[in-house]
């Protein structure tokens, strides 16, 4: 009986940490925390938007592999990306509502590869800038047929753009995957929409365009997908009421306002000091980082009670100087993620961090000097690693805990 009585234990204890790192089931959202399987989830991550280009190419398909298959050797669990190429060359939409087949199968060989490593995808839905076509392609295309357009911030108010931006939506997610038959609506391994990567509306200071845009539009995917995550893709600026917080300038959004509408799940937060202090040292940026950190902290625990995700970050190696490259770059690093695993170790609500980019080796024309690539980078490559462990003992002792309960209560 004794024997029995141990095998059990046994068993249960093996199906407990099998249930720690599944990832087939939906992330949601509890209070400040992101759950899965019924435990606090915790996301160390990166950003790689070049995913779906490459693997329309199946001669490029590898990068993408190898991508996923060293950074889940770091232990990290998240990428975001693209969703989005609007005109010009290789896109995914030709024009409103003509998609390439092609490059959606590069995004169907993505969540498919992303599924297989263990690794949660955000995916991006359209861009505030031109790059890859973004809000100024969609007012174009508008004007093409007759509209009225004063400006690129146009995107947030004409409703034929807004019209294109819905089909859009609804193409996207309800996409069937072509390797795995699944549409992307029911695929656990994406683990949030964005609605766009870093809005901006500078003729609207008062907020209000960007304010409709979010809710018209976090509304009406979530009419289509209830499964899924949302987040509006917010650097982190701050509305009228709190000016004195921002890097000195304003672009219409407003991280408590934004991110207050029920249809948005988690905040976000970007953090490039170094872009936005150009003019100031590497420790007044890096001072700079620490407050700007914590603020949203506190502001996502009190007032939005909601989780937050630090969904970008990064230093360019052009703003560090001649010497001692990676020593500060893993200090901005490091900035980050002490914020990161203070909050998350006390059940707070940062839940994690995606720095940017992350490149797999021989992707040189892609380099822009905030990139990562693991192998030339050893001490940057040992702290993420690190990281991914600090945040997964979080999660297994909560793990360990909810076992623990359920043994007591039977």
């Amino acid at each position: 009986m004794k024997h029995m009585f141990f095998l059990f234990f046994i068993v249960l204890y093996v199906i407990s940490l099998l249930n720690v790192e599944a990832d087939d089931e939906f992330v949601k959202t509890r209070g400040v925390q992101l759950m899965l399987n019924g435990s606090p989830y915790y996301a160390n991550g990166y950003n790689a938007y070049w995913l779906m280009y490459f693997a329309s190419d199946p001669s490029q398909r590898n990068k993408v592999s190898s991508t996923f298959q060293e950074a889940s050797y770091h232990g990290l669990n998240i990428a975001r990306t693209w969703a989005f190429s609007d005109g010009g060359y290789k896109p995914l939409q030709y024009s409103p509502g003509s998609y390439n087949e092609e490059m959606f199968q590069g995004l169907d060989f993505v969540l498919a590869e992303a599924r297989k490593y263990g690794i949660k995808v955000i995916l991006s839905l359209v861009n505030n800038y031109e790059d890859f076509g973004g809000k100024k392609q969609y007012v174009e295309w508008a004007r093409s047929q007759g509209q009225s357009i004063n400006s690129e911030d146009d995107f947030f108010t004409n409703p034929v753009v807004k019209g294109y931006y819905k089909n859009h939506i609804k193409t996207v997610v309800t996409r069937r995957n072509s390797l795995s038959g699944v549409a992307y609506k029911d695929d656990p391994t994406i683990m949030a929409w964005e609605l766009m990567n870093e809005i901006r509306c500078p003729s609207d200071h008062s907020g209000n365009s960007v304010q409709g845009w979010i809710s018209e539009m976090a509304s009406y995917l979530k009419s289509i997908d209830g499964n899924h995550l949302l987040e509006a893709g917010l650097e982190g600026f701050y509305g009228q009421s709190k000016t004195e917080s921002n890097p000195n300038f304003q672009v219409g959004t407003d991280f408590i306002a934004n991110n207050q509408i029920p249809t948005i799940d988690f905040a976000t937060l970007h953090s490039y000091p170094d872009q936005w202090l150009s003019n100031s040292g590497y420790e007044d940026q890096i001072s700079f980082l620490r407050g700007w950190l914590n603020e949203h902290i506190q502001d996502a625990q009190n007032i939005l009670h909601k989780p937050l995700l630090f969904a970008e970050f990064g230093i360019s190696s052009k703003n560090l100087g001649s010497s001692n490259n990676s020593t500060k770059r893993d200090q901005f690093f490091n900035t980050v993620y002490s914020a990161i695993y203070s909050s998350a170790s006390g059940g707070g609500t940062a839940v994690g961090g995606l720095f940017w980019q992350l490149l797999a080796e021989g992707m040189d024309s892609f380099r822009d000097d905030y990139e990562v690539i693991l192998a030339e980078s050893p001490s940057t490559a040992t702290l993420i690693a690190q990281e991914s462990q600090k945040l997964k003992r979080i999660r297994k002792m909560y793990a360990r805990l909810k076992n623990i309960d359920k043994w007591n209560k039977t």
